[in-house]
This record gives C-alpha cells, structure tokens and sequence, in this order.
C-alpha cells in the first residue's frame, strides 16, 4: 500500500481568517497559527477563561488526563494589538504513551487508526489518537476564544449548550419563542436551559463509565446580533461555513439548523417563516429556518444543533484487526478516556461558531 507523508497541520482558509493547527495529542505542544486579526485586540484572561471551560475536570465524564491547557503566546500580539501572524502553543505535559503500546497497528472500532495507518503507514502517530485526538480542538479554542471576544464587542453573542445526553432530553432552543433573548445557564461546564434533566444526564453518564462503555449527545447552539445580509449564498453560505468548520471536531457527526430535520414532516404552510415589522426591524414570527435565508442571515438568531458520538475509547473488549499479522483480533483499550465528551465539546461549538461568523462579516 503506498502511503504519503503525515501532513503536520490543518488548514482552514477563510474569506478574511487563515488557521493553521497544529501538533499531536502526545507530541510536546500543539498549537495554532492565525493570519487575518491584525488591529484586533483581546483579554488574555478571558480567553484562558474560554479555554478552561474545555479542560478537562474532576468530573465522571471526563478524562482523568488532567493537562494545565495554558495559553502561550509566541508571536502577533503586543499591548498594541494583533499584528502580523499570530501564534499560540499549548504544552502536553501528562501523556502516557504506554497506555498505547498494545494498540500499535491495531485500530481501535471508531478512531481514526485505520485510514491514518492506510495513509501515512509508520509516520503515522497513533498515541492518544494523534492529530486526530479532541486534544486538538484547544486550538481551535484559542482561535474562536479570539472571535468571540471580538464579535461580543459589536453586539453578538453566541450561546451553546447541551439539549441531549444519551436518551435524555433537556430544554432545546426548538421550544423557545422565535426571537430569543439572552440565554442564562446556571453551570457553564455542565450549561443547560433547564437544570431539571442535569442529575439524569449526569446518571446517564456514570451508568455508562460504570460498565466500561459511553455515551454520546446533542448541543445547540444559539447566535444572536448577526447583522441581517451576514454570509454569501451557495459555497459560502453561513450553513456552510458552520458545517465545515463544525465537522472539524473530531466527535461531530450530524448537524442541522432551525427546525432541521422534522421538516420533512412538515407543510409548506406550517413552516414557512412570515414575516413582520416590529417598529422598524423587519423579523418573523417563527424561526423554523434558524435565522438564515439564502445561506445569509436575515437578522433573527441563528440556530443549530450537533450530533456528538459516544466516545470510541470504551473499556469494553472489542473487535477489530492486527494489520501486522493480517488476522482479526480483540482489543481491550485501557488508559484514560472521557465517557462522555459532549460537556467539554460545549465550548469547542461556540469557538467554531464565532470563527465563523467572524470571518463571514461584511465589509471589515
């Protein structure tokens, strides 16, 4: 089987932002580089408060792979701003690559061992899931941290949280009113919009931890203040430029915005969002579209949710293959793994979202 090199970044190439992220789960750091902030400026504080809440805690869900995840700044950034390329790295100092050494050419069910041993052969570093670990959505952090800081300081807000855990429901932004105001979460970490449903989802999560498996999710999220005409039509439609980047994290693997998917059960007529003057701002009377028409926005919220799977590292004997001796085998994954990622990928669905919105603005 031929193999190439193993690419050492990721690359987004916006309309006004470039990214480029970079590092492994177990290299020595991971990071990102940004082009497009130059006159910009942030709270660093603030951002390493952003960062935190994707950390992972002394909670049952999480990993007990408890890194510090602080910000270093390398360059782009004085007290007069970004300017030029910016960069940012954040050291890995709690690896255990031992935990691993039993899994080599051995894909684990789910992960993305296979293709990456199918495309880059021994280049290929597969420790705590390499490049393709949610490790790296810490930079992706950084970066949104950055934008949504910036997009807070004209107006717009960007609000996710968790609807679903397993097979138990919270409050979803389907049963608010169309034009949402100010959306309050009690527990940033664990952000619901009805703490009722917490201590069941969380129930849901250690039942799933106790028996060596997890458990996977939905999170919505809610975008308010985007000016109205906000994104382009067909490739560079809002819808698009979220998917893109939301398919970046790792975990995601479904999305849909407004009513979504229920409107294949429904009539033209029970859907289609009216219009109407409230003062001198054109809104709708429902928002089954999520705020955006034409793949632009048309000045209500913007409204999506994820679909987050279980996380493939489960202590359950699996199945799978040993690509060395060309035979079937059985695997059991030990070490350290979240049972559910979806508290800790609330953040990383709001950095997404202000990275797009950000670089979807017109006219800066």
């Amino acid at each position: 089987m031929n193999t190439v090199k193993d690419k050492q970044y990721s690359v987004f190439n916006g309309r006004k932002l470039r990214l480029e992220v970079f590092g492994a789960s177990h290299a020595q750091e991971m990071g990102v580089y940004i082009d497009g902030l130059d006159g910009e400026n942030i709270d660093l504080d603030k951002l390493q408060e952003f960062l935190e809440r994707r950390r992972a805690k002394n909670e049952a869900y999480s990993t007990k792979r408890i890194e510090g995840d602080k910000i270093k700044i390398v360059q782009g950034l004085s007290k007069d701003g970004f300017s030029g390329r910016f960069k940012a790295v954040i050291e890995n100092n709690c690896q255990r690559s031992k935990d691993y050494l039993n899994l080599e050419k051995k894909p684990r069910p789910s992960h993305a061992d296979f293709v990456g041993f199918s495309k880059y052969g021994d280049d290929f570093d597969y420790r705590g899931g390499g490049k393709f670990s949610g490790r790296l959505t810490a930079p992706i952090c950084i970066a949104g941290g950055i934008c949504k800081q910036i997009l807070e300081r004209k107006g717009i807000k960007i609000q996710a949280f968790i609807s679903k855990i397993g097979k138990v429901k919270g409050k979803s932004y389907k049963e608010l009113t169309a034009d949402i105001k100010d959306l309050i979460v009690e527990d940033i970490n664990f952000p619901l919009l009805d703490n009722s449903t917490k201590e069941k989802m969380k129930e849901e999560i250690e039942n799933a931890s106790k028996n060596l498996d997890s458990v996977g999710g939905v999170i919505d999220c809610v975008i308010t203040g985007v000016p109205v005409g906000t994104g382009e039509y067909m490739f560079d439609s809002l819808e698009s430029v979220i998917s893109h980047l939301a398919f970046a994290v790792p975990a995601v693997k479904g999305i849909e915005f407004g009513t979504g998917f229920d409107l294949a059960e429904s009539y033209g007529s029970q859907v289609n969002d009216a219009f109407y003057y409230d003062g001198e701002r054109v809104k709708t009377k429902t928002n089954h579209n999520g705020g955006i028409n034409g793949g632009m926005a048309n000045g209500m919220p913007i409204t999506f949710s994820v679909v987050v799977k279980p996380t493939p590292s489960i202590g359950i004997e699996q199945e799978t293959v040993d690509l060395i001796n060309k035979q079937n085998t059985k695997i059991k994954i030990e070490g350290r793994h979240d049972s559910c990622i979806v508290p800790r990928a609330v953040p990383v669905i709001e950095a997404i979202s202000a990275i797009a919105i950000f670089d979807s603005l017109q006219g800066e």
